[in-house]
C-alpha cells in the first residue's frame, strides 16, 4: 500500500493526535502546515529554501496549472515533482475553490463548472472527470475531489444544493480516478449549517477514502463559526485517515483544529504577508515598514532558525522592505513559512510529551494555560 496513516501519539484531554502519513514521495509527520505553491512554486522561494523551512508537503492548484502551463507540459516533464524540483510529497487542490473565488466568471450546473479564462476569455469546462484527469496528469501524491465551495453568507437552500453536488461529484471522481499511486481525498461541505455539515461528513466518510478534508471554512465567516464547525465536524471524521482543514493557517485556528483531531493545514498567508512586509513573530504580525525597527540591530526572533532571523537584523529587514528590495520579501516569506511549520511541529511534540492541553489550549476558558496566550 503506497498510502498509510498511523497514529503515533494522542492527547488524553483533547482529540489531538500525532501521525505519520506515508506517501510515494516520503512521510508527512502530523500535525503539519503545508505551504501553498499555486503555480508549482511557493512565491519567491526555491525548492531547497522550502526544504530548509521544515516543510514536508506542498500544495499546488489544478485550475491554475491547467491554464498555465497546461497539465501536458507538466506530465511531459515527468510530473509536478520533477517540473518544480520538489522531491517531497505534494497535494493538488481540485479547482473547486475557484468555483467560489471566481464566482463572477463561472456558471455552475450539475455536470460541472464553466469558467471564462481570466487570461483570454476562453471557455473552460471543469467537471469531476476533467479535474481527475488533470490531477492524474500532474501526478501529485494526493488529489482532491472536485467540490462546490459555497460562499458566505449563503442561504440554506443554496448550501444544501452545493452539498448535493459535492457528494454527486465525489462519486464521479471516485469512478474516474484510476491512478493507484495517488490518493484521493474527499471534501466535507455544508457551510455554517450543522445538519448539512453532519450529513456531508457522513456521506464523505462512507466512501472509505484514504483521507478526508473539511472545506468551505475561512471564506468570510466569523472566526467563532469556524471554531464551531471544527468542533462539530472533527468527531464525525473516520479516525484511521488524515484530516485536512483547507485554507486555514493562523495559529489560533490551527491549534483549535488540532485539539479537535485535524492533522493537515494550508494557507497562502505566510508568503502573502511576507510580500507585503509583514512577519509573524510571537503570535503577532509585525509590519517591518514601521519606523521602530530602523535602529533595532537585534534578530527579529532569536529562537527562529530561518535566514531572516539567524543572519540579519530587524533594522536590515526594515531597510529592505522600505526600499522594496526583492530580498526583503523573500526573507520574510521564508520566516513566515518557518514559523507556521515550527508551530505545527511544536504542537506535535507537545502531544507526544503529554502537555498539549496545557501548552496549546489556552483559548479555552477552563484551560490551565489560559494566562499564557
Amino acid at each position: 500500500m503506497p498510502f498509510q496513516f498511523e497514529i503515533t501519539a494522542q492527547c488524553s484531554r483533547t482529540r489531538a493526535r500525532c501521525g505519520c502519513f506515508h506517501t510515494p514521495h516520503g512521510v508527512v509527520t502530523t500535525p503539519r502546515f503545508m505551504p501553498v505553491g499555486t503555480l508549482a512554486t511557493v512565491k519567491g522561494v526555491t525548492a531547497d529554501q522550502l526544504r530548509a523551512t521544515g516543510a514536508q508537503m506542498v500544495l499546488s492548484n489544478t485550475y491554475h496549472l491547467h491554464l498555465q502551463p497546461g497539465e501536458q507540459i507538466v506530465a511531459d516533464a515527468g510530473g509536478l515533482h520533477r517540473f518544480m524540483g520538489w522531491s517531497g510529497p505534494m497535494l493538488t487542490d481540485s479547482g473547486g475553490f475557484q468555483v467560489f473565488s471566481l464566482g463572477d466568471i463561472n456558471t455552475i450546473n450539475d455536470n460541472g463548472v464553466v469558467f471564462r479564462s481570466p487570461r483570454d476569455g476562453a471557455r473552460i469546462e471543469l467537471t469531476p472527470e476533467r479535474s481527475m484527469a488533470i490531477q492524474m496528469a500532474l501526478g501529485a501524491d494526493v488529489a482532491m475531489a472536485f467540490d462546490q465551495c459555497p460562499p458566505y453568507p449563503a442561504s440554506e437552500a443554496d448550501v444544501a444544493a452545493a452539498c448535493r453536488r459535492t457528494h454527486s461529484w465525489l462519486e464521479r471522481c471516485i469512478t474516474s480516478h484510476t491512478k493507484p499511486d495517488q490518493a484521493l481525498f474527499g471534501i466535507v461541505q455544508g457551510g455554517c449549517f450543522p445538519h448539512l455539515r453532519q450529513e456531508s461528513a457522513r456521506v464523505v466518510a462512507s466512501m472509505g477514502l484514504p483521507g478526508i478534508a473539511v472545506g468551505g471554512v475561512s471564506v468570510g465567516e466569523p472566526a467563532e463559526e469556524m471554531h464551531r464547525i471544527v468542533r462539530e465536524v472533527g468527531p464525525l471524521l473516520p479516525e484511521a485517515v488524515p484530516h485536512y482543514l483547507m485554507g486555514v493557517g493562523t495559529l489560533r485556528e490551527m491549534a483549535i483544529a488540532v485539539a479537535n483531531g485535524f492533522d493537515l493545514f494550508d494557507c497562502v498567508i505566510p508568503t502573502r504577508l511576507g510580500r507585503h512586509g509583514a512577519a509573524l513573530v510571537g503570535g503577532e504580525r509585525w509590519n517591518l515598514k514601521n519606523a521602530r525597527f530602523r535602529h533595532d540591530h537585534t534578530p527579529m526572533d532569536a529562537s527562529c532558525p530561518c535566514p531572516a532571523c539567524s543572519q540579519h537584523t530587524r533594522a536590515y529587514l526594515h531597510h529592505l522592505i522600505k526600499t522594496e528590495e526583492m530580498l526583503g520579501k523573500i526573507l520574510l516569506s521564508l520566516h513566515n513559512i518557518t514559523q507556521l511549520v515550527r508551530f505545527t511541529t511544536a504542537m506535535g511534540q507537545a502531544i507526544a510529551e503529554g502537555c498539549f492541553a496545557e501548552d496549546f489550549a489556552p483559548w479555552e476558558p477552563d484551560s490551565p494555560a489560559a494566562h499564557t496566550w
